[in-house]
């Protein structure tokens, strides 16, 4: 599923038309219609894309890092300049114009400088040297490093940082523990518990197993249905949709 219909699907999910959507976010309606179908062309650059996926991400219930995701892998043909992530949260900001210096002040600089050469090689030429003949030679003694008896700290093996493991399970309590298997393909996923809080917000690849839990509540919104497995409290749950398909869903204890 495209990233302008993952946007589409969720104005719809939240209750939105597109005249709602542009009145809350400041964004011409036609160029809301071609961002749902994935043209991006009118946005004035990757920079102002991104800024405009930041603004519609909230007022249709999305996670905005998941969108600037789906937007690198569909969208996106070049690295971003440091520039560009500067100014990635405040799109709006008009861009300032250059200053240029006149011929004429270039001139003025150059010929002041010359003046100001011309007066010291003058004062230079003009200015008497004096030599310094038999200087005194003071005698230095050399210091000899010696070499330290101290004892040289090793590392020990304890000191070795463990090697950081891939995590597959995330939980804000133990009521409803709930497992997500991709076997038939990638689909990007956003987790919440009972009380909004975020348990997991980007992709999901084929072959992997995500674990969840909460103390009453793990809610889920799937961008690719039909490629996932859900098994709720040890017991496998019946399928939540089909290949394509944005599906939420929740589970309880009860579950």
């Amino acid at each position: 599923m495209s990233l302008g219909s993952v946007i589409r699907q969720a104005r719809i999910d939240a209750g939105l038309s597109i005249d709602d959507l542009s009145e809350r976010t400041s964004i011409r309606g036609g160029l809301l219609k071609e961002i749902e179908s994935d043209d991006f062309t009118k946005c004035g650059g990757e920079t102002y894309a991104r800024g405009h996926l930041r603004n519609i991400a909230p007022h249709v219930k999305m996670d905005a890092t998941m969108l600037l995701e789906l937007y690198a892998n569909e969208q996106s043909m070049q690295p971003r300049g440091i520039h560009e992530m500067l100014a990635e949260n405040n799109v709006m900001t008009h861009p300032v114009d250059k200053k240029t210096i006149s011929w004429k002040t270039l001139a003025g600089i150059s010929l002041a400088t010359l003046a100001l050469l011309g007066a010291v090689q003058i004062i230079i030429s003009n200015s008497k040297t004096t030599s310094i003949t038999n200087p005194d030679v003071v005698a230095t003694e050399s210091a000899t490093a010696e070499p330290s008896n101290s004892p040289v700290a090793e590392t020990t093996q304890s000191e070795q940082p463990a090697p950081a493991l891939p995590r597959d399970s995330y939980s804000s309590g133990t009521g409803v523990s709930v497992s997500v298997s991709a076997t038939n393909g990638k689909s990007w996923l956003f987790v919440s518990d009972a009380n909004g809080t975020t348990l997991y917000s980007g992709q999901i690849r084929s072959g992997q197993k995500l674990n969840f839990s909460s103390t009453t509540r793990v809610s889920l919104k799937v961008g690719n249905a039909g490629v996932v497995d859900v098994s709720v409290n040890g017991k496998a749950a019946q399928q939540i949709g089909t290949d394509g398909e944005v599906v939420s869903v929740s589970y309880g204890v009860t579950s």
